[in-house]
């Protein structure tokens, strides 16, 4: 672990290096003059559900079944036949 020394501008912007440039961070004030910065991803609030241990495992299962199904030149017409059936 290193420890550099930066000055916080007037603007009070503080310069990590352009390598983490475009990245996301999360600030922590642990206590008066002492910050806590950690890189993170951040999920969009409709986009949540996804995460959830039910939608996981469902496309979890997707996932593998298309693994196993590879795709396959589809007939339009015996589609369309086959449709037209059902209705």
């Amino acid at each position: 672990m290193s420890i550099d020394v930066k000055t916080i501008g007037s603007s009070g912007q503080i310069s990590l290096g352009k390598e983490y440039a475009g990245r996301t961070v999360a600030v922590e004030e642990v206590e008066q003059g002492v910050w806590l910065v950690k890189a993170v991803r951040v999920i969009p609030e409709n986009e949540l559900w996804l995460h959830t241990p039910t939608a996981s495992h469902t496309l979890s299962q997707a996932i593998k079944w298309a693994e196993r199904h590879p795709p396959k030149k589809s007939n339009l017409d015996t589609l369309e036949r086959k449709l037209r059936r059902r209705r």
